[in-house]
């Protein structure tokens, strides 16, 4: 593998609550009411008059780009242009002075910051790294999990790079942002066969014991007692920090990335220079250890009329990985070097489960998107990536918007979680999902031999889960007994929770947050349960399995809430059913299509949690839009179940993650790269799956039907046996699939207070951050 020590992005949609307490100053990454400048109104007009131009044009639900070569998605054309993300596109004239962090001029040539995909056998593209030093650039950074560098070139020569044969995508190095407690009680993580009971020193029944959860973010405050086990130990096992400054700083270092073999000195010396476990300061920002508590917390109880914060797998171990400053920002660069780490030591410590709540600006397609190059290959290589899916459900002026989801939540195998605002009760009858909550289809996309740019238009989110107003560890520091507090507390008083009557001492702090940022950690978390239910399930499995038994929420349609709510109770018991030799005997190819999958009959296909019982939803989004369903798909094995294969629209990749061997060096253990092929001919889907596409129907938001209908409603005609039966299973033949699944019909009337929005690039270069939100009433 190779490593290069860099800087990070920015949090995801995190929203701290807001309670008593408005903005100094008018800024518009937070959202609450403040007065727009004129800037502002125009930047807003000139999106929704682009959103009206897309609105009038029958767009489809189905991505047809061709797939991608070599360990990556292979840009869709090999023209010049679509191998430029549209951002970086609209920099490169530019005469003004940059106004984004990767272009800057530097001596008086414009310079730009790069992730540059490769499109070459060469694991160590070691032609395109001699290419960029002989035109004046410098390589930054290797990134073997997306075969792709991070280099710094002069801008005029972009193009040049672009037209190479070895080059499949320019991205800009993006900015990234952060994206029986009420949430045990509300999620069914203390259902039956679940969790039957909890103190503060012991669980009975699933806790996430031995599972690791990775948690990409700002880093988290490992002295905090949130992450304290039974016996007073910290359950944070590892603090890396993958922060860079010599990216933030635009230096140009020389190119002596080198390969780092399990054992070597060079290995050793890079995780000394990473190393944080130490450090007094380890979460200055705040928000990656509230996330890591939401997902992983022991409770500290205060008494009646307090709290209890228990997260939802309060035994699971935590690694930290550090990706964002103590602004919450970073650089896409230095998240795909804290993905790399992950994927490199995620069997050795037994990290089976990746958050991400944090976010790019990105109008790329998830073909060539590194970030979400990155994230294939850590679902490849069997871990389970959950991603915020962003806080941009309205505009400014208050509008719903779809197609808001941001980057990595765009891509087809994450499992992609919008937020619900639970109403402050453990009742579920009464929970809607959030206004700021990101609704789908993605927008990101490519330009086809023609110019024409093609939306992927992927279902997202793919469920929701609790994300209002949300108890969790607060990030402090001690010196002379005063207690020096996050910087997100220190900004909006109102999230640290004296009025809950919570005692705040060190160790014991408590901050109160809302965001898609948040909900991302409730599934993390349960599916660090599933895994210690069943240790054999892999990554798309746990994804279906969360979906299937997701409850719907009444008036909330796919785009907005994607299968459901959470429902850990359900999941659980469906887990438990089903082999646990699968993820075994798929490194062996031990598999094939439609072969026994499970050991039991399946549960009752209904879950009751706090006296209220509901059929689960049956609902499964597979090839990025389209909808199954049925018991087939949990009885017999469904190759989509391998979290190799990548499929969406008409395109299956099969990505193979390679590991190092040698003496010493224990085997398929650590990864040294991946193989990304197409897949020819491939079986996707048994005899016996349901089809509930032609269900759904064209898509009207008028009608309410196709991507618009609401989840209750799909789920109910499943629910009562509705559905096309697949007779032969789905073969994928020559690049071309049966069915196209939902398909947009018409077009989007802006009078009813809908966007679909292009992206969320709005102009010149100018993006609109996910910033903080405000918890809903």
């Amino acid at each position: 593998m190779q490593y290069k020590h860099l800087s990070i992005p920015r949090i995801d949609g995190e929203a701290p609550e807001f309670q008593r307490i408005q903005p100094k100053t008018t800024n518009k990454n937070i959202d609450m009411p403040i007065q727009l400048s004129a800037f502002t109104v125009l930047i807003e007009r000139r999106r929704l008059q682009r959103a009206l131009v897309a609105a009038l044009v029958s767009l489809g639900l189905l991505a047809t780009g061709p797939g991608l070569s070599f360990a990556h998605a292979a840009p869709p054309s090999t023209e010049r242009a679509s191998k430029v993300a549209r951002d970086l596109e609209g920099e490169i004239d530019a005469v003004r002075t940059p106004k984004v962090k990767w272009a800057r001029d530097v001596n008086g040539v414009r310079q730009v910051q790069l992730i540059m995909v490769g499109n070459s056998p060469d694991p160590q593209l070691g032609d395109l790294r001699a290419y960029v030093k002989s035109i004046g650039g410098s390589v930054l950074a290797a990134h073997p999990v997306a075969h792709a560098l991070t280099v710094q070139i002069p801008a005029r020569m972009v193009r040049t790079l672009a037209h190479r044969t070895d080059v499949a995508s320019l991205s800009p190095n993006r900015e990234t942002r952060r994206s029986a407690s009420t949430l045990e009680s509300m999620t069914g993580a203390l259902g039956s066969g679940v969790r039957t009971s909890s103190t503060k020193t012991s669980y009975s029944g699933l806790d996430g014991s031995g599972i690791g959860i990775a948690i990409l973010d700002s880093g988290v405050m490992k002295a905090h007692e949130a992450f304290y086990n039974g016996s007073g130990n910290t359950r944070v096992l590892r603090n890396v920090n993958l922060l860079n400054n010599n990216v933030a700083g635009w230096l140009a270092p020389a190119d002596t990335i080198s390969a780092m073999a399990p054992g070597s000195a060079a290995l050793a010396n890079y995780e000394a220079g990473i190393a944080s476990d130490s450090q007094l300061t380890q979460d200055p920002y705040g928000h990656g250890t509230h996330v890591a508590s939401v997902a992983a917390g022991r409770a500290k109880y205060y008494g009646s009329g307090t709290p209890d914060t228990t997260g939802i797998a309060p035994n699971a171990n935590v690694y930290d990985v550090r990706v964002l400053n103590e602004s919450g920002t970073g650089t896409l660069s230095d998240a795909l070097e804290g993905i790399q780490w992950v994927i490199y030591n995620a069997k050795a410590l037994n990290i089976r489960v990746l958050n991400v709540s944090l976010a790019a600006d990105s109008t790329e397609s998830w073909l060539t998107d590194p970030l979400c190059i990155a994230l294939r290959s850590a679902t490849a290589a069997g871990i389970t990536v959950v991603v915020a899916a962003g806080n941009f459900g309205k505009t400014v002026f208050g509008q719903e918007t779809y197609g808001a989801i941001s980057s990595p939540g765009n891509d087809p195998t994450v499992i992609t979680v919008g937020a619900v605002n639970f109403k402050g009760t453990t009742a579920r009858a009464d929970d809607t999902v959030n206004h700021f909550s990101s609704r789908g289809p993605t927008r990101g996309g490519f330009r086809n031999d023609a110019g024409v740019r093609i939306a992927d238009n992927l279902l997202k989110p793919d469920l929701v889960a609790p994300g209002n107003k949300i108890v969790g560890a607060a990030a402090t520091r001690a010196s002379s007994n005063t207690l020096t507090w996050n910087l997100l507390a220190n900004l909006f008083g109102s999230v640290i929770v004296t009025p809950l009557g919570i005692t705040q001492t060190y160790g014991e702090t408590q901050m109160v947050m809302s965001g898609t940022s948040i909900s991302a950690p409730v599934v993390a978390g349960a599916a660090a349960l599933l895994l210690q239910a069943n240790p054999g399930l892999t990554p798309p499995l746990i994804k279906a399995i969360l979906q299937y038994t997701a409850q719907p929420l009444p008036n909330a349609n796919l785009l907005q809430q994607g299968a459901g709510l959470v429902n850990i109770t359900g999941a659980v018991a469906l887990a438990k059913a089903l082999k646990t030799d699968i993820t075994s005997k798929l490194a062996t190819n031990g598999y094939s299509a439609g072969q026994t999958l499970n050991t039991t009959s399946l549960p009752t296909p209904s879950t009751t949690i706090n006296g209220a019982s509901f059929n689960w939803s049956r609902i499964v989004y597979a090839g990025g839009n389209h909808l199954v369903s049925g018991s087939t798909l949990f009885t017999k094995y469904q190759p989509i179940w391998d979290p190799r294969i990548t499929w969406a629209g008409s395109t299956a990749r099969l990505r193979t993650p390679s590991y190092w061997s040698g003496t010493g060096i224990a085997a398929n253990t650590y990864v040294s790269g991946f193989t990304d092929t197409a897949a020819p001919n491939q079986t996707l889907l048994s005899a016996g799956v349901v089809s509930a596409n032609a269900l759904a129907g064209n898509s009207s938001l008028v009608g309410r039907t196709g991507v618009f209908l609401p989840s209750t409603t799909l789920s109910s005609w499943l629910v009562s046996g509705s559905g096309l039966v697949l007779g032969s299973g789905l073969v994928l033949s020559e690049g071309l699939v049966l069915s196209e699944g939902l398909v947009l019909s018409e077009g989007l009337v802006l009078s009813e207070g809908l966007v679909l929005s292009e992206g969320l690039v709005l102009s010149e270069g100018l993006v609109m951050s996910e910033g903080l939100v405000m918890g809903e009433p």
